[in-house]
């Protein structure tokens, strides 16, 4: 078992390098990309109709290629997204937003390593991407 003095040390450092991350480059472009995004209101405009329209296609989904509206409503889908990723504001929040997924996943990476090799740490945001392990191997990891 850990000592209290070495428990307490760990948090200290956890704490400081959770202050040094949110210190950074990388969370201060992803903060300013954000904040961007949201006073947006073109982007905001393009969200609204993306999520409107994908509200639409889950209903689609649950019938497939059987639902009458199922080729409009896939198009309506593609076209809506493709506007939203083509603004400024939205691409410029993605890029930030990839950029510290990979931060966060070279920490963890890096923390999980200097415990021992058999440590499994995200890599490329794929524990967030797919909803993580146990997921039926959508995230790419490879059971040992």
């Amino acid at each position: 078992m850990i000592g209290t003095m070495e428990y307490v040390e760990i948090l200290d450092r956890s704490e400081l390098l959770g202050q040094k991350v949110l210190d950074s480059e990388v969370v201060k472009a992803f903060n300013d990309s954000r904040i961007a995004l949201q006073e947006d209101q073109e982007a905001q405009r393009l969200i609204a109709a993306f999520n409107d329209i994908k509200s639409h296609y889950e209903d689609v989904q649950r019938f497939g290629r059987y639902h009458p509206d199922y080729n409009v409503i896939m198009k309506k889908v593609r076209t809506a997204k493709r506007e939203m990723d083509m603004n400024d504001k939205v691409a410029a929040f993605k890029i930030a937003e990839r950029n510290l997924q990979k931060l966060l996943d070279e920490i963890s990476s890096y923390v999980a390593l200097s415990v021992s090799d058999d440590i499994k740490a995200p890599k490329d945001g794929a524990a967030l991407a797919h909803g993580g392990c146990g997921s039926g191997g959508k995230c790419g990891c490879k059971a040992s």
